[in-house]
């Protein structure tokens, strides 16, 4: 099976069962060996007291990002070590976009980074990523 192939069955199946990201209203734009795209919508039951994003929205956003791209190619990943700058507010229906790309890659450790940008194109929050990749293959 073609790597390409396979990645985009690999996160299918984890997207169908990942009702969290289901939440989020995430869409998949493309999916590859070692990255993944991914746009969602800031819907109002997203916002905190200030009337914008809470953090934990474009957080999980690039958790998800993260997750797709590290298992993508093949071998079962977990995240052991995050983190996220945020960079712009966020408001209601602003579209977010994020780009996870695979900046490392050895048998046990990924990192990676995702960047998540507005409708606008700017950059709103930078989110890296590490982890850990286990010996257990995706069955697909």
């Amino acid at each position: 099976m073609p790597p390409e192939e396979k990645a985009r069955l690999i996160v299918s199946l984890m997207y169908d069962n990942d009702p969290f990201s289901q939440w989020l209203g995430i869409e998949r734009l493309d999916v590859g060996p070692g990255h993944c795209v991914l746009r969602m919508q800031v819907r109002k039951d997203m916002l905190n007291g200030f009337r914008i994003a809470h953090g934990g929205i474009t957080y999980s956003l690039a958790d998800s990002a993260l997750a797709f791209a590290s298992n993508s190619r093949g071998k079962q990943a977990v995240s052991v070590e995050t983190s996220i700058s945020h960079t712009l507010p966020l408001r209601e229906g602003d579209t977010l976009t994020a780009t996870a790309t695979e900046d490392h890659l050895s048998q046990r450790i990924g990192l990676y980074r995702v960047d998540i940008t507005n409708q606008d194109g700017q950059l709103v929050a930078l989110f890296k990523g590490v982890v850990y990749r286990k010996s257990t293959e995706w069955e697909v």
